[in-house]
């Protein structure tokens, strides 16, 4: 893991949901248990930490809005969204990661056997032109919020596998963010073995299991 996304500092607050670091602000980010829904605190935003988790909103959302970046309104969040998914279509055809819209968001998939070797972190060299990729439409369409999420097939223990999808997790938006992308966009977490998408009795399987998401999602205000 590189030396600049190493946490700096962990907040001491007592909360009732589950919280990790973001690595690049060093901040806590919430875990919302009414809705599982990731809460990545914006810089010095303690604040507003607090009150993400009592109500529920995205820590992101303030900070952003706060930054001067605007949020999308109504129908207005389709609209960009459907915008930035052909255009994420365009770049990343042929490259092996899918691209998948559930309402608003946009959910690329990118398998372990195009980004990582078996049991490491180090992205594969060829795999960054597709993470630049991704970067330059991230910048064109800057009011998006970004969830990374690590996930590991079932070999290994539990720890490993949770430790191993967070690193996943952390090396991909390290080299998204590395490319201007603004680091309080991101939400990033590993969730090792708990989430397959397919059966883990076969090697099919694992290599489907084996992989980092991004959930690309409209930047709204309310």
């Amino acid at each position: 893991m590189k030396s600049n996304i190493l946490v700096a500092a962990t907040l001491a607050l007592t909360l009732s949901a589950c919280t990790s670091i973001n690595p690049f602000t060093g901040q806590q980010q919430i875990s919302n248990t009414a809705g599982g829904v990731g809460i990545g605190a914006g810089v010095g935003a303690v604040g507003g930490l607090v009150a993400s988790a009592a109500t529920g909103t995205d820590a992101r959302v303030g900070a952003l809005i706060g930054a001067g970046v605007g949020a999308l309104v109504g129908g207005a969040a389709g609209a960009y969204m459907d915008q930035q998914e052909q255009e994420l279509r365009a770049q990343l055809q042929g490259t092996g990661v899918s691209v998948t819209r559930v309402g608003d968001d946009i959910i690329l998939n990118m398998p372990s056997n195009i980004t990582f070797d078996v049991g490491a972190s180090n992205i594969k060299p060829q795999f960054r032109d597709t993470l630049q990729s991704v970067a330059l439409v991230l910048q064109r369409f800057d009011k998006t919020i970004v969830d990374v999420l690590g996930h590991t097939d079932s070999d290994g223990s539990d720890q490993f596998n949770l430790n191993l999808s967070r690193e996943r997790a952390i090396a991909v938006a390290n080299v998204i963010s590395s490319l201007g992308i603004d680091p309080r966009r991101f939400y990033i977490d590993g969730k090792g073995e708990t989430s397959p998408i397919a059966s883990n009795a076969t090697e099919a399987g694992k290599a489907m299991n084996r992989r980092v998401e991004i959930k690309i999602s409209p930047l709204r205000q309310g």
